[in-house]
């Protein structure tokens, strides 16, 4: 493995949106050797539990979990400690939760780190907009009016002001937050479909390459790799995606 392809995986996260432990292992095996981020998200968490991120990590896979916590400052500083306790090395919030829920998500990740300096701190992204809100669903059903575009850069705001590391967005919106919060707040962008792939329940997509021209860290991929007939190559062709944008 040469250095960019290590560095391309390494920002490729695959997503685990499966029902059960057996079924994301059976992925796993498959992309054995890939240097690649994984996602353990809802589904997959209420099904398996904590005991598959740890098996995850004790294959040496970096672990996004991906729980969008959304509750009460005191309810979301204990699910970030015993988040962080887990070992993951990103989670996630929903920056509607406001100032305060965000900077106490960060409270209970130092919480843990004092109670356990063996542990590494995770990297705390807020997500912004679903990449599956359109204009209309914002305005109409959300009531947020303006467009996107503006409502996830203020939401990007206020996670940086709230001290966290970056935000969940699409990959449309990187370069305006880049422009909003500099060049190291992280974007983290889902709604990545290869050239020629359909977009699903996806309103605000790109391909690999023009997530990466954009400026995201991470991608997220989902159903273009887990519903290909072979994930393996699907996977290795969005990193050739990304080594060449």
């Amino acid at each position: 493995m040469n250095d960019k392809y290590t560095e391309m995986a390494g920002r490729l996260i695959v997503a685990l949106d499966y029902p059960d432990a057996e079924a994301a292992s059976a992925l796993v095996r498959e992309l054995e050797g890939i240097p690649c981020y994984l996602k353990v998200g809802m589904q997959l968490y209420y099904a398996a539990g904590p005991a598959f991120v740890r098996e995850l990590k004790s294959k040496g896979y970096s672990v996004f979990l991906d729980l969008k916590m959304h509750d009460i400052p005191n309810t979301v500083r204990g699910g970030a400690e015993s988040i962080t306790r887990l070992g993951v090395d990103m989670f996630n919030v929903h920056a509607a939760g406001g100032t305060a829920m965000m900077k106490a998500a960060l409270d209970g990740a130092e919480s843990a780190l004092a109670a356990d300096p063996g542990l590494t701190r995770p990297l705390i992204i807020a997500v912004t907009q679903l990449t599956s809100t359109s204009q209309e669903t914002l305005n109409s059903e959300i009531g947020i009016q303006g467009s996107v575009q503006d409502a996830v850069v203020h939401y990007a705001k206020l996670t940086q002001s709230a001290g966290l590391d970056g935000v969940v967005a699409s990959a449309q919106e990187s370069a305006l937050i880049r422009e909003a919060c500099g060049q190291q707040f992280i974007t983290v962008t889902p709604g990545i479909r290869p050239a020629g792939s359909a977009a699903g329940d996806q309103a605000r997509v790109l391909t690999p390459g023009e997530a990466i021209r954009q400026g995201s860290h991470y991608i997220v991929v989902g159903r273009p790799i887990t519903a290909a007939e072979n994930p393996r190559e699907a996977a290795e062709h969005i990193i050739k995606e990304m080594i060449e944008a």
